[in-house]
């Protein structure tokens, strides 16, 4: 066995382990933590023949520890050192090792709070601050302080701020190891790369493997990506000595463990990977090392209540770790394709998984732990309080927690089978109606990366693919364990068509209703669409398994089809009736109306038979407010009738205030007693305005209104002219000059306080003076006027004195 650096310290950090509970290793890339720290341990006397369990974040990684590690004691995997990672257990009843993924702990730590069985857990790689990690670790330590104070801990990293986890193991020791790595040269862009990274990612290749010898490792952000790299590596002739391997979470166990196998002497590999290959994994005979700067990691939206992978910078961290396997094995190279100033804006730091993440797994395995409030236990960073909220009201959406977030026996089964909870409800749904075998193939399909992307969204295909075989077997074994984990080998009733419907069972949120053009409405009131049409976008309601939560409406990318029986059968409970009464103010009309709703979707709507008198009664108030007065039948006497009201009240504050704004606000009180049994425009045609605004007044005042404010005057010519009150402040009477002749005193209304305002007319109807001054015009202007009227109407009578002459009528006095 090599001597590696952390030999140096392992002495030391047997003492700390034999003195206390917990401690923080921080050890360089190549020092040879993961592999060389359990073995060094799992002999110690304190440990009193219990296991270590050492938790790493990928499951290809925990595989190679494990394998790595049997290898150096001349074993098999299963033996002294096994591991569980999910779908794949190789641990025996002499295991001492067992190296696991994050998951794998939660599930033990449930099943066994106090970890009988354990003596030691080990946090490997601790940094990438996975969610089920902080999530291990925060159940390790409550276990630790409430039921195993033996129980060590011990947390590693190469890159970790070390004193912040000390601090929160209790200010445990923190260790310190030099790592091991050959010198790495690194070469930067001399510009900023600019559109798709994949040409010049394809053109750094072409060119190390000119320049360089050894092995290359591409770091890529995701599978999108790694296909078109190998297509377009291809397309340009690299093969035959070169061999192309792809390296990534969603392939099988063989094909992972063969890109990272050692390449024959007469063939060079060029391993396209993602950012599984970052730690905790030798990659052998790389020496070069192509990092594109990008990776891919989820981001959750408690606005939308979806989540998204998003395309992100790596931290300074990260880059490191990528450029540090370059020099594993030899010097190596580096090729940074980002330029020397964007390097020095990199972050310091990734952003931990637990403040971004969709929460509701942790919040139903807390929910199992016991723990209503996340702040109960000791965390790095607490879960975001609104995404926590988001996840239990979600839970209790699929039946996992009451509504006071008590834990259900759904609830527990939910946690049991591993899956997310969307997933794991979708499942137990199933199985009653005879569709186990579809939804175990559903979960298969829903819990990997899309084996189609690209195609057609319908879901279906998926599972067409997958029983055809031309999924990854990963995935085929996945669905075919959970299967046998429901006793459903056999397949059941899984017709296709239920694919909706299950699909609505783990996203009751995503049903959706189609608008038209290929856009639908959620059921959480969200908009989404398909960016192209397809058969998807004419059905009238789908179930969007994943959306891209971008925009107003989010594109879809996975659905399934459900027809509107089945979610009336099987959401019946969630299904709300409503009885609407409203205004329609395109009608203009009263709609009293029975709808029938699943959240913001309206499945069915009919007119609503014999509605309540005063609901309606109520519409029609707010129609009129809404709409405004000019709905109501304002007739030439209606409106000189408020005139007066209103000019009646101008000058006495004990009358009605029939002002439009104050009738507005008032219609409940003068108005609404009118207006049982009308609904629409055309019924208010029929209301008597006159007869309704007099019914406000007293006896008195109606008295007191003909005498104060009269509909017309009777001037000297006998005429009975109407006075004209728009103007409040001075009413006017329009009247022929020649009418007014003998009158020498203007004509006053309101008990004589408010003279009149005359428009004196011309034989055509035409104003040739307004005065509140009769008398006064009489003497002053009326020769002046006369001169002009007497020249254009030489067949009227204009008399000299005005105040002597008979007024008339007609042009001319009768006898004249």
């Amino acid at each position: 066995m090599a001597t590696l650096p952390i030999e140096a310290v392992l002495p030391a950090l047997k003492e700390t382990l034999g003195t206390t509970e917990n401690a923080v290793l921080v050890a360089a890339p190549g020092a040879g933590k993961t592999t060389r720290v359990p073995l060094a341990l799992f002999e110690e006397p304190w440990l009193c023949g219990k296991k270590i369990v050492m938790l790493e974040p990928r499951r290809l990684a925990a595989r190679a520890a494990a394998a790595f590690m049997a290898r150096q004691l001349g074993e098999s995997v299963g033996e002294t050192v096994g591991y569980r990672v999910r779908m794949d257990t190789r641990v025996g009843p002499k295991t001492r090792i067992e190296v696991i993924t994050e998951g794998v702990l939660t599930r033990m730590l449930q099943n066994d709070p106090a970890l009988e069985e354990v003596g030691l857990v080990i946090f490997d790689e601790f940094h990438e601050r996975n969610l089920h990690g902080d999530l291990g670790l925060a159940l390790c330590l409550q276990s630790q302080a409430l039921l195993r104070e033996e129980l060590r801990i011990l947390v590693m990293s190469a890159t970790l701020e070390a004193e912040t986890v000390a601090e929160l193991l209790g200010d445990a020791p923190v260790l310190s190891s030099a790592g091991r790595a050959f010198p790495v040269q690194t070469r930067f862009l001399e510009s900023r790369a600019e559109g798709r990274i994949e040409p010049i990612v394809v053109q750094t290749i072409k060119q190390a493997l000119a320049e360089e010898s050894g092995d290359l490792l591409v770091f890529l952000p995701g599978t999108r990506e790694i296909r078109r790299v190998e297509s377009q590596l291809q397309a340009q002739g690299v093969g035959g000595q070169v061999k192309i391997v792809p390296l990534h979470g969603a392939l099988s166990r063989e094909a992972q463990d063969a890109a990272i196998a050692p390449s024959t002497p007469e063939v060079r590999k060029v391993v396209l990977a993602t950012s599984i290959a970052e730690t905790s994994l030798t990659v052998e005979g790389v020496r070069v090392v192509i990092d594109s700067g990008l990776m891919r990691v989820p981001r959750f939206s408690p606005r939308t209540g979806m989540s998204r992978l998003e395309t992100v910078t790596v931290s300074r961290p990260s880059a490191e770790q990528r450029r540090g396997r370059a020099g594993r094995v030899a010097p190596g190279v580096c090729y940074r394709l980002w330029t020397e100033h964007e390097d020095k804006r990199l972050p310091m730091r990734s952003t931990p998984e637990i403040l971004e993440a969709d929460l509701a797994p942790l919040a139903l395995e807390l929910a199992v732990w016991g723990v209503h409030d996340p702040t109960e236990l000791a965390w790095l960073d607490a879960p975001p309080a609104a995404a926590f909220a988001q996840a239990r009201e979600l839970l209790c959406q699929l039946g996992a927690l009451t509504e006071d977030g008590t834990l259900t026996a759904h609830g527990k089964r939910m946690a049991e089978f591993g899956l997310h909870p969307r997933l794991a409800h979708l499942v137990l749904q199933a199985v009653p109606l005879q569709l186990g075998s579809l939804a175990c193939e559903l979960a298969a399909v829903l819990n990997e990366r899309d084996f189609l992307p690209g195609q057609d969204a319908d879901l279906r295909l998926r599972v067409e693919a997958l029983r055809a075989g031309q999924a990854d077997r990963g995935m085929i074994a996945e669905a075919n364990r959970w299967k046998r984990a429901l006793g459903v080998e056999a397949e059941e009733k899984g017709d296709l068509d239920y694919c909706g419907l299950l699909l609505a069972f783990a996203h009751p949120d995503r049903i959706a209703q189609r608008r038209g053009n290929g856009r639908f409405l959620l059921r959480n009131g969200r908009g989404a669409m398909f960016l192209d049409a397809q058969p998807l976008s004419f059905v009238p309601y789908l179930v969007a398994a994943e959306l891209d939560d971008q925009g107003t409406e989010s594109r879809i990318f996975l659905a399934a089809h459900v027809e509107e029986s089945q979610l009336r059968e099987h959401f019946q409970g969630q299904i709300e009736t409503e009885r609407i009464i409203e205004w329609d103010g395109g009608a203009k009309a009263v709609r009293a109306r029975r709808r029938e709703r699943l959240g913001s979707l309206l499945l069915k709507e009919t007119t609503l038979q014999d509605p309540d008198a005063d609901e309606v009664l109520g519409a029609l108030l707010r129609g009129i407010a809404v709409e405004g007065l000019d709905l109501l039948p304002w007739t030439k006497a209606a409106k000189q009738l408020q005139e007066r009201l209103t000019f009646m009240h101008q000058h006495d504050l004990s009358w009605p205030d029939v002002t439009r704004t104050a009738l507005t606000d008032t219609l409940a009180e003068w108005l609404a007693p009118h207006l049982y049994g009308l609904k629409n425009r055309e019924d208010l045609q029929r209301l008597q305005l006159v007869g309704i605004l007099e019914s406000m007044l007293s006896y008195a005042q109606r008295r007191e209104l003909d005498e104060c404010a009269p509909t017309h005057l009777t001037v000297p010519s006998g005429s009975r002219i109407p006075i004209d009150y728009s103007d409040l402040d001075a009413p006017v009477l329009a009247v022929r000059l020649q009418e007014m002749f003998g009158l020498q005193e203007t004509p006053r209304i309101a008990h004589g306080r408010v003279p009149l305002t005359l428009h004196l007319l011309s034989p055509a109807q035409r104003p040739v003076q307004v005065t509140r001054d009769l008398a006064s015009f009489w003497q002053n202007a009326y020769f002046e006027v006369k001169k002009d009227l007497k020249g254009r109407y030489p067949k009227h009578h204009w008399p000299d004195d005005p105040n002597l002459a008979t007024p008339t009528h007609r042009a001319k006095p009768r006898g004249s």
